[in-house]
Formats: structure tokens, sequence, C-alpha cells
């Protein structure tokens, strides 16, 4: 559809409420309340190093039909610990000037002797970096911030893709006072609200608004839906025990384009459909356009492939071949950066590229694979009901296997096995190609399978109130990953210390590990150790008989939960201890 190129004059014509709480008035730029300026504390939240006072988005359609965001948003500091918000990251899509940034504005409020003094940044002190050929951020940290300041500021962010609405985040890492998020929405276009709430919101109004379009006998009047909702004394979002990313758990609101209609015109169909997205995924120069793309010295690799006597061994093969050549730059996004061959060459490169290295040496040796594009759990879920390619950040390898089996491949990770789908890929969507049968099909990622940890303890209780003996771990799929990962990293006296749990009273005096980099079997960890009972009186001698299995305590003690519980794939633990 083309734009429209119109001047608009407004006039308010209907207003319904669906809630009585009244919006707080938001003070203009620069305009602190003295109160604001001597605050000491969140009412709500007492042991808050820093609040949002306010945070203020208002959306609306330019007279070229672009979406243009306009962003207010002020923080008081409490305390040093505090200081870290005021440094601040905006990011945006600005590949093909998808959207950009203009009318920052930046300054910090300090009460000087009972009266407010502004300090405004130095623009030399604003910076735009690079990310990659899709994306940019403005940062900037305030100047001349301490404990009691206010902070704010302020920003114009335009869009001139009628999919790319702004989702609107009520909730933080800190307590907010109010968020509030206005939508100004030609009739033109309906975008369906998807809203996330463990409430409801404190000021929610519908309005319209009728508007013209062009001048005299060309003029066209039509409706602007204007929708404010905001919320009050939002908790901050904590971090809790098995919970999944921050983006699944703020409270939000979202918006799909499900159609356009043009004036005089016939109605369209606004959100892409996954057959599309595929199609374009298919024929992007970053993704689709790399798969056939020749790689130095593939055929040596692809010739000892050919030489294995099943597929299976031949994607284990492949699968540690580039798993132990490549080294992830800890960059995740759908699309490659500098290319499959500049990478293989750099040996370096982001997540998607090291897979769609995997996928064509796969498909060199025989093995029936394709592309595949997933959300790890940091970047949230897949609404698989919007099909929006921005929801993925990842581009994985997907091997059905048979009826029963399928691989999904990431070599990204060093500790990936390649037949466990990765933990973080889990409980959410993913989307494969293939483009010979033109399908571009959804299906969601799930582990139904119980990962075993299994503990065997032999050990001697003595008469002085001590215990010595000896313990062997087996830690199978996931857990084999995570502490592999984990005693590769930190090294083995860091791991002792993860073994012991932090129980002073218990003593590692040797450690053995067997079968890190066999992929077909669990994780042996075999120890002797001693151990004081603490606590034990002249009558009884007391202990836990859980020591070792880190089942100790329950993560699940709080009085209030402000997240959702997910565990990723069902444990499976089993202790055998003879004393």
């Amino acid at each position: 559809m083309k734009k429209l190129y119109i001047s608009l004059v407004f006039c308010a014509v209907a207003v319904c409420t669906f809630a009585q709480t009244p919006p707080p008035v938001i003070p203009g730029y620069g305009k602190v309340d003295i109160a604001d300026l001597e605050l000491k504390k969140c009412d709500f939240e007492p042991d808050a190093n820093a609040m949002v006072l306010f945070n203020k988005g208002d959306v609306y359609f330019d007279q070229e039909f672009n979406i243009v965001t306009s962003h207010h948003k002020r923080i008081k500091i409490f305390n040093d610990n505090g200081k870290k918000n005021a440094d601040i990251r905006i990011e945006y899509y600005s590949g093909n000037h998808l959207e950009f940034i203009s009318d920052l504005q930046v300054q910090t409020i300090n009460l000087v002797n009972g009266k407010p003094e502004i300090t405004k940044i130095d623009k030399k002190q604003i910076f735009t970096e690079n990310i990659d050929k899709m994306h940019s951020a403005m940062v900037f940290s305030f100047p001349n911030v301490k404990a009691g300041s206010v902070i704010e500021y302020r920003y114009t962010l335009t869009a001139n893709s009628y999919n790319d609405f702004p989702d609107w985040y009520f909730q933080e890492k800190i307590p907010v006072r109010y968020s509030e998020f206005i939508t100004r929405v030609p009739e033109y276009f309906y975008y369906k609200p998807e809203v996330r709430l463990s409430t409801h919101f404190d000021v929610n109004k519908h309005s319209t608004a009728s508007a013209t379009l062009g001048f005299g006998s060309n003029a066209l009047t039509y409706v602007n839906e204007i929708d404010q909702r905001g919320m009050q004394n939002i908790h901050s979002l904590p971090d809790e025990p098995f919970m999944r990313s921050d983006a699944d758990n703020l409270q939000r609101i979202s918006f799909v384009l499900t159609s356009i209609r043009p004036p005089q015109g016939f109605t369209e169909r606004g959100a892409d459909t996954w057959p599309k997205v595929g199609g374009l995924l298919i024929d992007d120069e970053d993704f689709g356009k790399q798969l056939k793309r020749k790689l130095a010295g593939e055929e040596t690799i692809i010739a000892k492939a050919a030489n294995l006597k099943t597929n299976d061994q031949k994607i284990a093969f492949l699968f540690n071949e580039v798993k132990n050549t490549m080294k992830w730059n800890n960059v995740d996004r759908w699309y490659t950066s500098d290319g499959t061959v500049k990478a293989w060459e750099k040996k370096t490169g982001n997540a998607t590229e090291i897979n769609l290295i995997l996928f064509h040496l796969l498909k060199q040796a025989g093995v029936d694979a394709y592309p595949m594009v997933v959300s790890t759990r940091d970047n949230g879920r897949v609404n698989p009901f919007s099909a929006f390619i921005h929801q993925f950040n990842r581009g994985v390898v997907y091997i059905p296997v048979d009826s029963t089996k399928r691989y999904i491949l990431d070599a990204s990770n060093k500790y990936n096995l390649y037949n466990e789908v990765p933990d973080e890929l889990l409980n959410s969507s993913g989307l494969y190609i293939n483009k010979e049968k033109k399908i571009y099909d959804m299906f969601f990622i799930t582990n139904n399978l119980p990962v075993r940890q299994s503990y065997y303890i032999n050990a001697e209780i003595k008469p002085d109130g001590k215990m010595s003996g000896t313990a062997q771990i087996s830690s199978f799929s996931y857990n084999k990953i995570k502490r592999t990962s984990r005693y590769k990293t930190d090294g083995e006296e860091k791991y002792i210390e993860f073994l012991r749990d932090n129980d002073n009273s218990v003593k590692i005096t040797e450690l053995k590990l067997d079968n890190m980099d066999i992929d077909t079997l669990p994780l042996m960890q075999r120890m002797v150790f001693d151990m004081d009972l603490t606590g034990s009186d002249d009558n009884y001698i007391y202990f836990n008989p859980n020591t070792l299995t880190l089942l100790k305590t329950n993560p699940f003690l709080s009085e209030s939960r402000f997240t959702d519980i997910e565990l990723s794939y069902k444990d499976n633990h089993s202790v055998v201890a003879i004393y």
C-alpha cells in the first residue's frame, strides 16, 4: 500500500472510559516537583535503589503515515547503587532506515540550596553505536548524577513500516510509579492488542477524533481511534528461581497489524503469514542466499563424513567439527553479519553463521537437513499467531530423523550435544524451511523425556560426629551439558565449591570427571569427601541425606512470586545412599 501524504486537523468527537481512576498529571520536560527531588524512597518498594517516576509513550501517524513514538521518561536515583540506571542504551532497527531517532534531550536535576539545578548533557557525549547492518543504538550517561538526582530524557522514534508498531513495557527492573501509553490509530489500520498483565490497567480510556485529509473538494474525513492506558505503582521485576526471560514476564502490551482498509479500497491482510516469512528468508541475501556458498577446504571434511556408515555418525562428526572449529562471537541475530564464507575463514561468527555453515556441510554430505529460525530463552517466546521475523534471534539446523525423533542442532555452544535439543530453545516455537517442497512450518519445541541425574553415596558415620565416604554422580543430557560447561569454564576449584553448595562442613578431597567429551555417555563425577555433622549432640547424630545432591533447600519459600514458574524439562533425580 502506498503511503498517504496528508495534513491532519483533529477534533475529539467521542470518549469511552473503562476505568474510574483519573490519569496522573505528567509534568512537562524540565518541570520537577520539589517533593520528587526530596524523595528518599519508593513508597511501595522501600528497598529500591531507584525508581521510574513516570514513563510516557505517545504513538501517532505523521503526515507521511510513518509511525511516530514520542517518549518521555523520568527516573529518581535514591543511592549510589541506583546510579547504574543513569547509563542508557536505546536500540533501534536502523537497517534500510526502518527506524530513526530524533530530538533526543537529556538532563539531570539536583536539589541545590533548596532549588532545582539542571545539568544538560554535552551532545558530544551521546554516541551512536552501529551494532550490525540492521541494528544501532543511542548510548549515553547522564551528567552530574548523585544520590537524590532526578534524571530525565525524551526523544522521538520514527518507523516507516506499518508492521513496526511499538511494544510498551509498563514494568521494569526497578519500580515504576506511573507508566502511560497512548495510541492514535487511523481507522484504516486495525492493530490487535496483545496484553500481558498480572493485574488491570489503572487508566483505560478510549476516544475517537475526526481527521481531515487534504483540502477543498479533495478533503477526506476519517476517524482516529485513541486509547490511553496507564498503570501505577508497579513492582520491579525480580530475578526468581525457575523463571523465563524478563521479556516473557514483564507486564506489557504489543500490537499485531491484522488488516488495512485504505480509503475507497479493498481490505488487505495486514500481517504476514509464516509461509511468506519463510519465503522471504530463503530469498534473503543474509540467510537463504548463504546456504549454498562454498567453503574453503570443505571437500576434505565432506569426504571424511562420506566414509562414515550411518547418518547419525555423519551428523555427530560434522556437528562436532563445526562446533570445535568455530568460535561464537556472542552475537545473536536471525541473519548473518559477514556471511558464512568470511565467518569460516575467520573461524568466528554469530550463531546463525555458524549453524548455516553446519547446514551447508550436512547437505553436501547427503543429510536431509533444513534451516530453521528460533528464539532463545533470553529473547523471549515466539508468538505463533504473529508472523513477524523479528521475533527470532538465531538460525539453527533441523533434521527430522523419523516419525518419533528429530534433531535441532546448534553448534554455537561448545557444550551442546548433537542429540539434544538445546535447553535455551525449549518451550517456544521455531520456523523450519523446506525450500524444495515449499514447506514453511511452525512447531513447538519441547522435550518430554525425563533428564536423569543419579547419585550413589557410600559413607561411614563415625562416633565423633564426622562422616567419610565416596560419591558418584551420573549426569545425563542437559545436566551433563551444564556441569561440563561449569567445570571447563570455572575450573576444578570452583567446581568443587559448586558441589559443596556453600556447605562449609563438607570437604571434597578427591575429584575425577569422565566422559566430558563423549556425547553418548553420561558425565561421571567421582569424589571422596569428609563431613562434619554439625548440630549433633550426645544422644543423636543429625545429617541431611541430600548432601552433595543440590536438593537440600526449597527454592520456592518466598512469600510472594512475581514471575511464572517454568521447569524447562522433566528433571529425574535418584539418590541411593548407604550409611
